[in-house]
């Protein structure tokens, strides 16, 4: 089960990263609306992801990754993705709030930052997280 929901997760993860390479694109092209737009979307698709993993984690199935994550260096594997994963997650809601408020150099500085984040999130999920049993 704990293979499945990591194998669910990263594919989130990659048509999450294919909605912002298309909301970067938008945002190339002068179309600010579509960007903002994905933008949202890529919010409330992780929100939702976020929110899934959290009630099968904690509530239906508690110990579900105990013994997927066990041996030491599927621990390391985790650890180094939450620590690209936590932070971008928690940049999504503000880079929203300054893009709406028209705050754009912050938004810009933010969203470099955000890229970098997002970047360690898709590599360390997709490719080290294990997900086979």
């Amino acid at each position: 089960m704990a293979a499945t929901l990591i194998l669910i997760l990263k594919i989130a993860v990659t048509l999450v990263t294919v909605l912002l390479a298309g909301s970067l694109a938008a945002l190339a092209k002068g179309r600010y609306k579509l960007h903002g737009k994905l933008n949202v979307l890529v919010f409330v698709l992780t929100i939702v992801a976020l929110l899934g993993l959290e009630v099968v984690a904690r509530l239906l199935y508690p110990n579900i990754f105990m013994e997927h994550f066990a041996k030491h260096d599927a621990q390391q594997a985790l650890y180094i993705h939450l620590g690209f994963s936590l932070p971008s997650a928690a940049l999504l809601p503000v880079m929203l709030v300054l893009g709406f408020k028209h705050k754009r150099n912050l938004h810009v500085g933010l969203g470099i930052l955000f890229l970098v984040l997002w970047t360690g999130t898709f590599v360390t999920g997709v490719f080290f997280l294990p997900h086979g049993e």
